[in-house]
Formats: structure tokens, C-alpha cells, sequence
């Protein structure tokens, strides 16, 4: 697991309140939302934030991308080292 995989999972553990998880119980390739991790749309925007405060990066809303970049860790993981880049 890279060290930006595993801050992402430590920060959506910490800002979720996702207290009786531990980062290795998150894999980085199941989908977030629905079956995987099961966060919601209230989750999601919670996410988002504290990824544009903890990662210095703007996410845009309206971008019909999101939805995929927020799809799994691995592809927030994508997203943000990119966005450093």
C-alpha cells in the first residue's frame, strides 16, 4: 500500500467518524459509495472537503468527472497525484 493510499484511508476513516475501522479494512480497489464501502451523498460531501483542506487541492462539483475520481482510493489516489503533479 503507497503512503498516499494510506493517508487516504486514514483521512476518510478520521472524517467519517469511522471510528471501528482501521485502514487495512478498507481496500483500495472497492467502490466507496453503494456495495463497497457504503457511504452516501452526505458522506461524499463530507469527503470532499476534507480532502480539498487536508490535500491543498480544489475539487470541482459540477465536474462530471468526480463521480469517477471518487469511485475508489485508488482512483481518489489517481486524482489527487495528479492534481499535486
Amino acid at each position: 500500500m503507497s503512503d498516499l493510499h494510506l493517508e487516504i484511508k486514514n483521512l476518510i476513516i478520521d472524517a467519517l467518524g469511522l471510528e471501528d475501522m482501521t485502514a487495512a479494512d478498507i481496500d483500495s480497489a472497492a467502490p466507496l459509495f453503494g456495495e463497497g464501502l457504503g457511504l452516501d451523498s452526505v458522506d461524499a460531501l463530507e469527503l470532499g472537503l476534507a480532502i480539498q483542506k487536508h490535500f491543498g487541492i480544489k475539487i470541482d462539483a459540477d465536474s462530471r468527472d468526480v463521480r469517477q475520481h471518487f469511485a475508489s482510493v485508488d482512483s481518489l489516489a489517481a486524482f489527487i497525484a495528479d492534481k499535486k503533479n
